[in-house]
């Protein structure tokens, strides 16, 4: 059995590219394995560190896992600031981290370049944070995407160091997790990229949206004046319309706007239509179940509580160990 380790920023909502292309594979992934599933408050804090909304976004995110089928009897589901031995652990590899290896990290250069103003040394450890999440737990598999891949190489890297360092063998490497199969990847309605709330409200169809703002921002997508040729080549904001519409559809229906496409007869007003109805009818269940438990305090608190506990278990295990290897004790 691995141990599977995954979190997500309460920087707002999970939207459709988050359940189709990590959550529904968490709720998998629970069936056979011990997972723990985390929400970052911590990592939030290099990009959003005012308190604004930071509370009801975690119990938003909170709610909408557990609508999108994540099991706090199967899985161990918790607020990462309810883990304090995570920063306890984050401190002492930050002593053995190297500005030189943090300064080269793909998403560091990234952050510096759109947050000029912003440049805190939370955004220069970030890579080292991440490392303390997977390595507390002792996680050998961690869901990643492409942009994640060198920060779980720089996790391995800072904990098979502790082991050298200590000549103890704590904390195995861990590993991408992906998920044996290949990833679905929703792209966002401005015509570029993945779907992420960083792009804009308006790229995201977030699960807990209305039919009525899902119709405002799928009708707003982008797209052009409409196919010139026969079978011509899509461009690559038409095909990510057809990438969403695949993922919520029948084939059929697929198939029948494909045909219109390589006709040359497709109305895109028609098209877009389409999508609304088929992502409201596959968001609506979910969007029911999000506004039920979201309406339960007391819900939330106990998986919260529950899951704290979980976690706080596995986490003063390995921490027991941490302090042992380095000498940090109670003098008397």
């Amino acid at each position: 059995m691995e141990i599977v380790l995954s979190g997500i920023r309460p920087t707002g909502p999970l939207h459709l590219g988050n359940y189709m292309g990590a959550v529904t594979n968490f709720v998998k992934m629970q069936e056979n394995n011990r997972c723990y599933f985390f929400i970052a408050d911590y990592h939030s804090l290099t990009t959003h560190p005012l308190a604004d909304h930071l509370q009801e976004n975690i119990k938003q995110v909170l709610a909408e896992y557990l609508a999108a089928g994540i099991d706090p009897e199967k899985s161990t589901l918790y607020v990462q600031s309810d883990v304090p031995e995570t920063a306890e652990l984050y401190l002492y590899l930050n002593m053995n981290a190297y500005v030189g290896e943090l300064e080269r990290c793909t998403t560091y250069k990234d952050k510096v370049a759109k947050q000029q103003n912003n440049i805190n040394a939370g955004l220069l450890t970030y890579p080292t944070l991440q490392a303390a999440d997977i390595l507390i737990q002792r996680a050998t598999k961690v869901p990643v995407g492409k942009d994640q891949e060198q920060h779980l190489e720089m996790a391995r890297n800072f904990g098979n160091r502790f082991n050298r360092m200590y000549n103890f063998e704590l904390f195995p490497e861990p590993t991408a997790y992906n998920f044996g199969e290949k990833l679905v990847k929703i792209p966002g309605l401005d015509g570029s990229g993945k779907m992420g709330k960083s792009e804009g409200a308006d790229n995201c169809l977030l699960l807990s949206d209305t039919s009525e703002a899902l119709k405002k921002k799928i009708m707003k997508a982008l797209t052009d004046s409409g196919p010139t040729q026969m079978n011509q080549e899509k461009p690559v904001y038409i095909e990510n319309l057809f990438t969403i519409l695949k993922a919520v559809a029948a084939p059929d229906t697929v198939e029948y706007f494909d045909e219109q496409w390589k006709n040359c007869s497709i109305r895109y007003g028609d098209f877009k239509k389409q999508i609304f109805v088929d992502v409201d009818k596959f968001l609506t269940p979910i969007r029911e179940r999000i506004s039920d438990i979201r309406a339960d305090e007391k819900y939330l608190a106990q998986v919260a509580k529950r899951g704290a506990e979980q976690a706080r278990e596995n986490a003063n295990a390995t921490m027991k160990e941490v302090r042992r290897l380095i000498g940090i004790r109670s003098l008397f």
